[in-house]
């Protein structure tokens, strides 16, 4: 029954975090997509780039409001459903989580009342103000809430208390500079940013096909692959260095992200593959049915090194003892160690004997990094599932690469052709907008599903993390959950194509 009671509970947060990210990346991209455009307004003084901006700002204003909504339970579920997790690591992952609601949703709530209702009732110098701190506030937000999720990938900047049972933060520094929550929280608001471009143009391009406001259509057309293609090429630079600390931090979600079950020097990627289904890490049947292999590319985008060895799946559970890796039944036995000299710190505090105290406190030290592999049963449960990974990162790559090549079309033909002229590519920037979110969501299911069985890396498995709570009541919130976001999504959707259907009501000839 335990069993089913985290699965329920992984699958119900899993639900709430996918859908409110299918609002989130929109809000921190279009954001600043109406700044540009608002201070475009400001600088010509032409009433054409206000209504623009408003129609815009009137699609950000439907997607923010609902986002709300699904973030608020999302942070309520880690005291239902994970209280063990926010016990453990309370002191620390509640912090940025704080300064988020504090600092942050203050910020962007307060202006986005000025942005939205502000228009003719303050100065435009101000309104404009308003508008670059929302779009400002809604990254901060961002910025915090990755910072908490960086820390769950790699925990630094504090210290186990024994008598609390509680991580408590001892250099909030190294947590908000974490490399792994820096480079997580760049490549996520850069995916972000090319989702909002592709929103833009991709609406853009329907009043195109429609032959519907062209002035309006073609200059967002222009403002929004622009935007896509600085935004998509960061992206690029950004998840390149999410790939080397991935490596560096967390080399079991690397093979699995590359099906890699041997190690190897001069590692290639594979570029296209599809995974055997027959192949586990106890057989030896080969990991692909088929795959095209970029040589050396693993190793120089795990490590910077086209030499570089790159452990799998295999060395990485058995050990490699000349790379250096210890197996996992060692990580397993150094971590019981470290949750039995807990219980005996326990017990001698109780007795209050100081040299048991003292000898229990430095077996617990030497140990703890390796604490959540006493919750271990067999060695191959710190495998990711293989496959989930792989594919989600593939499509990834792939449909980011499209993005890319799409931003730098749609503007060529935007600034050099008749882009009416061309309605293919008009219907592909259309129909892009659905795979913007497939690919979003696929970079988080790598960077969760790949991470797996950890709710924070090494210390913590999600099974010792869940709240021992009757699996009837996750059960019911779930559904209840699943219900609710899809009215939400539902909602938006007939809002926005409503407001769409209106059009930007521009005067143009």
């Amino acid at each position: 029954m335990e069993e089913h009671l985290v699965d329920w509970s992984r699958a119900q947060f899993a639900l709430t975090a996918m859908y409110h990210w299918i609002f989130v990346p929109l809000t921190l991209g279009l954001g600043f997509i109406v700044a540009i455009m608002e201070s475009i307004y400001v600088k010509t003084n032409d009433e054409f780039w206000k209504k623009t901006t408003k129609f815009w700002m009137g699609l950000f204003a439907i997607n923010f409001a609902i986002g709300v909504a699904t973030g608020i339970i999302m942070e309520f579920e880690f005291g239902t459903n994970w209280a063990n997790y926010s016990w453990f690591v309370g002191d620390i992952f509640g912090a940025p989580l704080a300064v988020e609601g504090i600092l942050a949703f203050f910020m962007e709530s307060t202006f986005f009342a000025v942005m939205f209702f502000g228009w003719d009732k303050v100065s435009k110098g101000f309104h404009l103000l308003s508008t670059w701190l929302v779009a400002v506030g809604s990254n901060l937000s961002a910025l915090w809430i990755l910072v908490a999720n960086g820390w769950m990938q790699y925990p630094v900047g504090m210290t186990f208390n024994p008598d609390t049972v509680r991580n408590e933060m001892n250099n909030f520094w190294d947590v908000l500079f974490s490399p792994v929550a820096v480079s997580k929280f760049l490549h996520t608001i850069a995916s972000g940013y090319v989702l909002a471009s592709l929103f833009v143009i991709g609406i853009s391009s329907w009043y195109l096909l429609k032959k519907r406001d062209i002035l309006f259509a073609k200059r967002s057309i222009i403002i929004g692959s622009t935007f896509g293609l600085i935004t998509s090429l960061f992206l690029i630079l950004s998840g390149d260095e999410s790939a080397h600390q991935v490596a560096l931090k967390q080399p079991m979600k690397l093979a699995a992200m590359e099906g890699l079950y041997e190690g190897t020097t001069d590692a290639g990627i594979v570029a296209m593959g599809i995974l055997n289904p027959k192949k586990t890490i106890s057989n030896d049947e080969e990991p692909f049915l088929l795959e095209v292999t970029a040589p050396y590319a693993l190793s120089l985008l795990g490590y910077h090194d086209i030499h570089a060895f790159v452990p799998g799946i295999k060395d990485l559970v058995y050990g490699n003892v000349e790379q250096g890796i210890i197996s996992t039944q060692e990580k397993m036995q150094k971590g019981k160690l470290a949750v039995q000299a807990l219980e005996n710190y326990k017990e001698a505090k109780k007795a209050k004997n100081e040299d048991q105290l003292l000898q229990s406190k430095a077996v617990l030290d030497e140990n703890m990094k390796y604490f959540g592999y006493g919750h271990i049963k067999k060695v191959e449960d710190v495998v990711p599932p293989v496959a989930i990974s792989f594919y989600s990162f593939h499509i990834m790559v792939a449909l980011g690469s499209w993005f890319t090549l799409l931003f730098t079309m749609v503007l060529f033909f935007a600034t050099k052709r008749d882009i009416l002229k061309y309605p293919l590519l008009l219907k592909a920037a259309l129909w892009s907008i659905p795979l913007g979110y497939i690919a979003s969501e696929a970079g988080w299911v790598v960077a969760e599903v790949g991470r797996q069985p950890w709710a924070i890396q090494d210390l913590m498995p999600v099974g010792i993390a869940a709240t021992k709570i009757a699996t009837t009541n996750v059960m019911i919130s779930f559904f209840i959950f699943a219900t609710l976001f899809t009215v939400l999504l539902i909602a938006e959707v007939k809002i926005m194509t409503k407001q769409i259907g209106l059009g930007s009501e521009s005067k143009e000839h």
